[in-house]
């Protein structure tokens, strides 16, 4: 029930290479400037720790580089204008009814994961489940620098409950069932919509092969109580919240996903591995 997860997402908003592709590239690189002589085995190339240390070295360079941008990135990120929310969103919890102000859970950010889990789904979408794998460990620690993290999907709340449980994970989960929010963040679609393949996702139109999407939308609340939407991302700007895979970044085969047919083919709910 779930053919647009995130790696599908990925795929039709982004066009872009995995970790693998991306590993691959590097070594062809690597392996166009080498000039010693080199043992090779199937698929990589072999040298010595002194040649090692000297690629590594240039590596690094790279990607301190790399990280000076994320930093400026980030800061520009953080520099966009806001936008006040002046719908009055109310969502279904397990204590009732709570406003999008009360999911900020008396903090002044709140970060929303956009669940693909729409109304008459089984269960969630394994894709935002694997993400959702990493959410309870950073809650905690998020929770200490003043922000809320929260999922909020269109299914009603019995059966997200259900699957929550199923899945052993504590954090808030909400129902957005009967409202415009999801529609508003551009995380649903109307049939027709689909139908048209005209919906706006990731901030341009484009086809689309459902009517759930995945994303996350930022916000603020001020000392009077009104709130603001400062940031929302969606398709491959969600990879910086999967932990998982930036420890595949790390390794020879990288994220191993080229030759699927879409990007999180492998991915499963975890207690069906």
């Amino acid at each position: 029930m779930c053919p647009a997860c995130i790696a599908t997402a990925a795929l039709i908003v982004a066009g872009a290479t995995s970790g693998g592709g991306l590993a691959a590239l590097a070594l062809k690189t690597l392996r166009g400037t080498r000039g010693a002589k080199e043992t090779t085995m199937p698929n990589h190339t072999i040298v010595s720790r002194a040649e090692w240390l000297e690629a590594r070295r240039a590596h690094l360079a790279r990607e301190k580089e790399f990280t000076r941008l994320r930093d400026r990135l980030s800061a520009e990120r953080r520099a966009l204008p806001w936008v006040r929310v002046d719908k009055a969103y109310v969502f279904e919890g397990p204590a009732g009814a709570v406003t999008l102000a009360g999911l900020f859970d008396g903090r002044s950010q709140l970060i929303v994961y956009h669940f693909m889990f729409g109304p008459g789904w089984e269960e969630g979408c394994p894709s935002c489940s694997f993400l959702s794998d990493h959410i309870d460990g950073a809650a905690v620690h998020l929770a200490q620098r003043d922000a809320t993290l929260v999922a909020v999907s269109r299914a009603p709340l019995p059966r997200i409950e259900a699957f929550k449980r199923r899945m052993g994970w504590r954090f808030t989960w909400v129902s957005s069932h009967g409202t415009d929010f999801n529609f508003d963040y551009h995380v649903s679609f109307a049939k027709d919509e689909v139908a048209k393949g005209a919906v706006e996702y990731n901030f341009a139109p484009r086809e689309f092969p459902s009517e759930e999407a995945p994303g996350v939308s930022v916000f603020h609340k001020d000392a009077r109580g009104d709130v603001f939407h400062t940031y929302s991302a969606y398709a491959r700007g969600l990879d910086l919240l999967i932990g998982a895979y930036n420890y595949l970044d790390l390794v020879p085969k990288g994220r191993d996903e080229d030759a699927l047919a879409f990007t999180m083919a492998w991915v499963r709910h975890h207690d069906r591995y």
